[in-house]
């Protein structure tokens, strides 16, 4: 596995609330996180099909624009009453004319969850597959895990995305409810982060 030295970091995503995770996150390995948009990088079409497929496309995009090694992350909720949706899908389902509306995305889920007829608990997991990419085109790939059930009603004003519904496993709290320093502790993102660090930073 290639060695990365502590420094600058690209870490290819236009999304905020995954950047200040990953800058949390990494900081205390001697990594300074700079983001695509700082780059003036373009958001590459998401066309994959699974986690590490866009991930990948997300880090060889920006790996080869800047000749920098590249971080990327794809991940989202998988949710079992829902036949795993909505998946790698999971910020199309917040998609609107105007941007991304995640109070729509999450009224959609419960919705779907009272017609599909499915008892509770509504079990689920977040994933996130981080891909590490270099400008030769070598890359390795980490995947981490949360498992928890969704609640209803939304919890929680900390967080992104679907956090607000999410209550992990071992808790009794949403993500949206929870201090971002434990979230980034135990969360899906956290465990990927720290393969990658024992990987290519330990």
């Amino acid at each position: 596995m290639r060695r990365l030295e502590a420094g600058r970091l690209l870490v290819a995503t236009h999304n905020a609330g995954k950047l200040a995770e990953m800058v949390q996150l990494l900081t205390p390995y001697g990594v300074t996180v700079v983001g695509a948009a700082e780059m003036a990088l373009p958001e590459p079409e998401e066309t994959g099909t699974t986690f590490v497929e866009n991930a990948r496309l997300k880090a060889h995009a920006a790996a080869g624009a800047t000749g920098l090694p590249a971080l990327a992350d794809d991940s989202g909720i998988e949710i079992d009453a829902l036949d795993g949706a909505p998946g790698v899908y999971t910020a199309d389902w917040a998609e609107t004319g105007s941007g991304r509306d995640f109070r729509m995305a999450m009224e959609k889920t419960h919705t779907l969850l009272l017609d599909s007829g499915a008892a509770e608990p509504w079990t689920a997991r977040f994933c996130c597959t981080l891909v590490l990419a270099w400008p030769d085109g070598v890359d390795a790939v980490f995947a981490g895990v949360m498992p928890g059930r969704v609640v209803w009603p939304m919890r929680g004003m900390e967080g992104h995305g679907y956090d607000p519904i999410f209550q992990p496993d071992g808790h009794d709290v949403t993500f949206g409810e929870m201090d971002p320093k434990t979230k980034n502790g135990i969360s899906h993102r956290a465990d990927a982060t720290r393969k990658f660090v024992a990987a290519c930073l330990g």
